[in-house]
């Protein structure tokens, strides 16, 4: 008698995630998840023992720079990005963006959502390009996410962060023309 083979099941769909413009209100929502990513100090060449004050000085960003939050159904705050222009003057033409998600929702396309929404913000604002300048080299979910939305490794600076497992590993500039 010949056996069956399992059917496959298909992979539950991402829940609806909407990216809304964040308010001062949110950061009491972003804040655990803010800290705990940043602490790991796998991801952010940032303070490890950053206090919450000086993490809403540096991600709730005023105008014209943006800070959005990705909410499910319910309003719960999954994930949240700030959208900057590169440098001023003359490389103001060059957008950057920064990502972060709540490690209990990682896996449900929330990040690409966000770097999706930074792409469409950054291209209505009459950007021409978006540049990442510090992914570190061994975040390999989001340098896959990265480069799955056409953004390229254009250079790596070596031993640039100091990861807390791995010791020195390189940053990547990773760059889109929009």
């Amino acid at each position: 008698m010949p056996t069956s083979s399992p059917v496959p099941v298909p992979a539950p769909a991402p829940a609806p995630v909407r990216i809304r413009e964040a308010v001062p209100e949110d950061w009491p929502g972003i804040w655990p998840f803010f800290h705990t990513v940043v602490a790991a100090g796998e991801t952010f060449p940032y303070p490890l023992d950053m206090p919450s004050e000086l993490g809403r000085e540096w991600w709730m960003l005023a105008a014209p720079n943006r800070t959005v939050v990705a909410v499910d159904e319910d309003g719960r705050i999954l994930g949240t990005a700030t959208m900057t222009r590169n440098r001023p003057g003359n490389g103001s033409h060059v957008a950057s963006a920064s990502y972060l998600v709540d490690p209990a929702h990682h896996g449900r396309g929330i990040g690409r959502a966000l770097v999706e929404y930074t792409l469409d913000w950054a291209r209505r604002s009459g950007f021409r390009a978006m540049q990442f300048n510090a992914v570190v080299a061994n975040n390999h979910h989001a340098v896959r996410l990265y480069e799955s939305l056409g953004f390229e490794i254009v250079g790596t600076v070596p031993e640039a962060f100091d990861h807390p497992v791995d010791g020195y590993v390189g940053l990547h500039v990773m760059y889109r023309k929009l």
